[in-house]
């Protein structure tokens, strides 16, 4: 007998999101660690508000929605809440019920500012590093540094003379032509006009220049956890500059070592090191000049053994630039994207934290 669609609305359902998502979903292994998380940083969150007045969306549900993009590659906050009107597993994740409508993408906006200045974004990734090492998954000895450049939003035709040369782009539409042929253009004589942060700046001679920010990450060798990251103006010289910021802020005790490539032999970078207590074990660069270590350091089996797990540290980086959304940044300013690197790098140590705990159950 064929079957009939029934049309009728349900007047009364005792349905709930947590009844619809299956138990081996992959989402109820981060929940929990995400809840342990949130809950830490509960008194932050009392100090952000007034005891008075009227109740907003809470900040736990901002941070969950943060997760969520990250995890499910959600390219804009309002696209997010679009997706949360009838996704039930975003409802589940956040504890609405099924027919809860959600919140505005304005509500982003409203308590970006509050959530930077409490610096949140900072604190939820220490909550969840603090979780790892909780569980012993984080070792506090072998280390690897590493960069990247990630794209601004902005585009090269902001790219423009600070004393407002004749340079600018003329005639009609939004997407006028710009002749660039002859000219110049370096970070000391022009800037966007669209994110005056970013920073003109390129991977390799054989690669085109792009408006960039730089973003570092400092892996431990144990399970290829972020220990530590940064998101910085990409100078040129802010990968070893901000490796050993990195470095820095490693409690002191004990040896350590940090793997890197051949673009952290330097002298100056390996001086750092050594004063902070931390042995370099960086690949060798030696074309056209000599290396800055010697067969002191790389004569020991340990330095072959960071240069080959240092190589784990492209995982995070190819993760936040491909799931996350980092290919191209979707905030304009430093602070705001360093608050997205320092989320996306979080969610990482989430999905690795919560694998960790699959295999020793």
């Amino acid at each position: 007998m064929r079957g009939t669609s029934t049309r009728q609305a349900t007047m009364l359902s005792t349905m709930t999101t947590d009844s619809l998502i299956p138990m081996d979903h992959p989402i109820r292994r981060i929940k929990p660690v995400v809840e342990a998380v949130l809950q830490e940083l509960g008194p932050e969150f009392d100090a952000m508000y007034a005891s008075t007045g009227r109740q907003s969306v809470p900040p736990e549900h901002l941070l969950k929605a943060s997760v969520l993009m990250s995890l499910y590659s959600i390219r804009s906050e309002r696209q997010f809440c679009e997706r949360l009107r009838y996704d039930l597993l975003f409802k589940f994740f956040l504890d609405l019920n099924v027919d809860d409508e959600g919140f505005d993408h304005s509500t982003f906006s409203r308590n970006r500012d509050r959530l930077l200045k409490h610096e949140i974004a900072d604190r939820f990734f220490a909550a969840v590093v603090q979780q790892a090492h909780l569980r012993r998954y984080i070792s506090g000895e072998h280390f690897s540094v590493d960069g990247t450049l990630l794209e601004a939003w902005a585009s090269h035709k902001s790219f423009r003379p600070k004393d407002g040369g004749p340079k600018d782009p003329s005639g009609p539409g939004r997407n006028a032509e710009v002749n660039y042929h002859g000219e110049r253009r370096s970070n000391d004589t022009h800037q966007s006009t669209t994110d005056p942060e970013a920073r003109l700046a390129r991977k390799g001679n054989a690669v085109a220049a792009k408006l960039s920010y730089a973003g570092h990450l400092l892996m431990e060798h144990r399970n290829a956890l972020i220990a530590d990251l940064e998101l910085s103006q990409a100078t040129g010289y802010a990968e070893r500059e901000t490796a050993l910021a990195l470095l820095g802020r490693l409690p002191r005790r004990g040896r350590r070592t940090v793997a890197g490539d051949k673009g952290y032999d330097t002298r100056d970078f390996i001086a750092g090191c050594r004063e902070l207590g931390v042995t370099p074990h960086v690949a060798q660069n030696t074309t056209n000049r000599r290396s800055a270590i010697d067969g002191r350091t790389t004569r020991h089996a340990g330095h072959v053994t960071s240069l080959r797990i240092r190589k784990r540290i492209e995982e995070p980086f190819g993760w936040m630039k491909t799931v996350a959304g980092g290919r191209k940044l979707r905030y304009i300013g430093l602070q705001r994207n360093r608050a997205w690197f320092l989320m996306a790098g979080a969610v990482y140590n989430l999905i690795r934290i919560t694998a960790l705990d699959a295999q020793a159950t």
